[in-house]
């Protein structure tokens, strides 16, 4: 009978949210394409490629809207068993609200997990053709991923690329700045060359025709050279159209080679590690938004089942907003990366547990 009972909830639950998430995404979409009209008239955008960057958008359109179609289908199939009778029947029977309520958490659970891949996979890659369509047809965010790249290579390195063509491997306007480990303030040295390009054999780069300057406290020293091998920078071709990308664009394993490739460079990984583990807590939120939902629906409160679905919605817009302040404060150094990207999961977990605890039922 229980099985029976799940199962039938379960199946309610789970058409709710395809059902939430459809709805909720064509209504993005409408609005999103209501304010883009003019760039697609003025861009003179086809139709299809209008549809393509639509279905391109949406897997970040459904990232951002599960924790909300979550929320909304737990709180119609609970009220929906509510006014059915079913869980007077359910409470005759000997069922507690916790045991009601497992169903709907480990669906979930399983949801959650899934999101992990969803949004750290997916949606990067999703979004990696969605600024390309921007860039090309609607001419927004336009920026050249192989030109003018400024980079800190070690903790006493930075390196500046004019150009970079990926095809051959070879860099234009390269400069090589190597500074004091004791005073970052004093350069010591200095590679200037016109062209330098990568041996995949030796994986080292080879600068042709250029000067290498040498700086002590009252003079310098300059070596010209027709072809130098700088077998000590860290950086790779493929590097350098990675350290152009935007986060978004990057996928777990990326943001991880990213977040590496900043701690070896001396770099700050802060905003990095804080996108990184917020791709993992982010996911989650579902199952603390469901926690809320069902809290609230269980505890008996004048006004009915509206008052309570507004409460619920407040508690999810105050999450969501509570979570963004503690990002903010952790670029600023303020919080642990991690505890940043938690902070908010962690608070108000433990609230909908404390409140769980409490149901009157």
């Amino acid at each position: 009978m229980m099985k029976i009972f799940d199962t039938y909830l379960i199946k309610q639950f789970l058409r709710t949210i395809i059902f939430g998430l459809m709805a909720f995404t064509i209504i993005f979409v409408v609005i999103d394409a209501m304010e883009n009209l003019d760039d697609f008239i003025d861009q003179d955008l086809p139709a299809v490629e209008i549809l393509y960057y639509y279905f391109v958008f949406a897997p970040e359109i459904i990232k951002l809207m599960t924790p909300v179609a979550v929320l909304f289908a737990a709180l119609f199939t609970a009220g929906k068993a509510s006014s059915l009778s079913e869980l007077t029947a359910m409470r005759a029977s000997g069922m507690s609200i916790y045991r009601f309520m497992a169903p709907f958490l480990i669906t979930t659970i399983i949801i959650s997990l899934f999101s992990i891949y969803f949004g750290g996979y997916v949606v990067p890659l999703a979004n990696k053709t969605k600024i390309h369509i921007e860039q090309v047809y609607l001419k927004k965010g336009i920026r050249f991923s192989e030109s003018n790249i400024y980079f800190q290579d070690s903790k006493t390195r930075i390196v500046s690329i004019g150009f970079f063509d990926p095809v051959t491997n070879v860099a234009s306007r390269v400069s090589v700045q190597e500074f004091k480990v004791e005073d970052i303030t004093q350069m010591v040295s200095r590679i200037d060359v016109p062209r330098m390009k990568y041996d995949t054999l030796n994986n080292i780069w080879i600068a042709v025709r250029g000067v290498e300057r040498f700086f002590n406290e009252d003079k310098q020293e300059a070596n010209y050279f027709d072809t130098l091998k700088i077998d000590y920078l860290y950086f790779r071709p493929a590097d350098l159209t990675k350290k152009q990308r935007k986060t978004q664009e990057m996928n777990l394993d990326e943001l991880d080679e990213l977040i590496l490739a900043q701690e070896k460079t001396g770099n700050d990984p802060t905003a990095t590690l804080i996108e990184y583990h917020s791709r993992y807590a982010f996911a989650f939120t579902s199952l603390i938004i469901v926690l809320f939902g069902l809290t609230l629906s269980a505890n008996k409160r004048k006004g009915g089942l509206a008052v309570q679905v507004g409460l619920s919605i407040l508690v999810t817009f105050v999450y969501l907003v509570f979570m963004k302040v503690s990002q903010a404060f952790g670029k600023n150094g303020a919080l642990d990366p991690l505890l940043t990207a938690w902070f908010a999961n962690i608070f108000f977990l433990i609230a909908a547990v404390i409140a769980t605890i409490k149901i009157r039922y």
